[in-house]
């Protein structure tokens, strides 16, 4: 369906479209380069993480992304080359990455917990629908089951981390979270929108129309 279409590629762009991915990739490879040519120098890694970071923050607004997403990336990038000067250790620039996976698994699991699943809000949103889908037995469990996926892409993230981030593998952090990025987000939006397809009952009408229950109707 068409309509079905738009949402699922706003909600890819909204949860780390290939444009939001060159945040958590660019400025990441640029670290690595810099780091090795200067003989592991923290300083060297950083200076060129954050030139990477504005160039990418200065072709996001050209393309017109939103300015407060962009500032968000160029901040991220900011803090972790602060964090990884402050403590010595070239992995600690992995820090912040790590931590904010966390976070979100922990968000998208209270989400679910609530009965607010965040799948839901962001299609939502995207649709105009606000949250009346939350009326819709059928749509509420479906955003559900799908915000499990995204869930499992955090820990899935966490669980390739935390060993190599506790080793110091730094080279090795920096080609997981590329590898991590993109291609994962693109595999979740696929599949949480197949469970979701396969979690309505036939003859539901669809993302677009939700439907109340009979209680809610009257």
């Amino acid at each position: 369906m068409r309509g079905t279409r738009v949402a699922e590629e706003s909600l890819s762009d909204l949860l780390g479209g290939r444009r939001a991915a060159l945040d958590a990739t660019a400025p990441v490879a640029g670290f690595l380069a810099g780091w090795l040519a200067a003989g592991r120098s923290i300083a060297a890694g950083s200076a060129v993480a954050l030139v990477v970071a504005l160039i990418v923050a200065g072709w996001r607004l050209r393309r017109g992304d939103r300015p407060g997403a962009v500032l968000a990336g160029l901040l991220g990038v900011v803090l972790a080359a602060l964090i990884a000067l402050r403590t010595g250790h070239a992995e600690d620039f992995f820090l912040v990455r790590l931590l904010s996976n966390g976070a979100s698994a922990l968000a998208w699991v209270v989400s679910i917990a609530v009965r607010r699943p965040l799948l839901g809000l962001v299609v939502g949103a995207v649709l105009g629908q606000r949250t009346r889908w939350r009326r819709d037995p059928a749509l509420l469990s479906a955003y559900s089951k799908g915000s499990w996926v995204w869930v499992g892409q955090y820990l899935v993230r966490l669980a390739v981390f935390v060993p190599l981030y506790a080793a110091g593998q730094v080279v090795a952090l920096g080609v997981a979270q590329i590898a991590l990025t993109w291609p994962l987000v693109a595999a979740c939006v696929a599949v949480s929108w197949w469970v979701i397809r396969r979690s309505l009952p036939d003859g539901h009408p669809g993302l677009r129309h939700p439907q109340a229950e009979p209680s809610l109707q009257s």
